[in-house]
């Protein structure tokens, strides 16, 4: 984890962080508000694999709807939109 992704987590101690035990809550946090730079970093750590992985596992209780369903697609972990127009949109944009 870089210096810069600490930022979101600004009441926890960054040596409590690089516990295996934090690896969850980090992937949470990193996944659901993560900008270019920290995904670089997490994705850098750890492999796509683990990441598809905990997210068919636990993403779907962890992340919102939103996020999960772009981590789905980016990580090919669910269904995926298959056309254009699969109506998957609703998913990634609620509003």
């Amino acid at each position: 984890m870089t210096e810069a992704a600490l930022r979101l987590f600004p009441n926890y101690d960054s040596e409590d962080l690089l516990a295996p035990a934090a690896r969850p809550f980090l992937l949470t946090r990193l996944l659901e508000d993560g900008d270019g730079a920290d995904l670089r970093a997490l994705f850098g750590e750890l492999p796509e694999t683990a990441a598809a992985a905990w997210l068919a596992a636990h993403g779907g209780r962890q992340l919102s709807v939103r996020s999960c369903t772009f981590w789905q697609i980016v990580l090919g972990t669910g269904a995926g939109p298959t056309a254009p127009d699969t109506g998957s949109a609703p998913a990634l944009w609620p509003l």
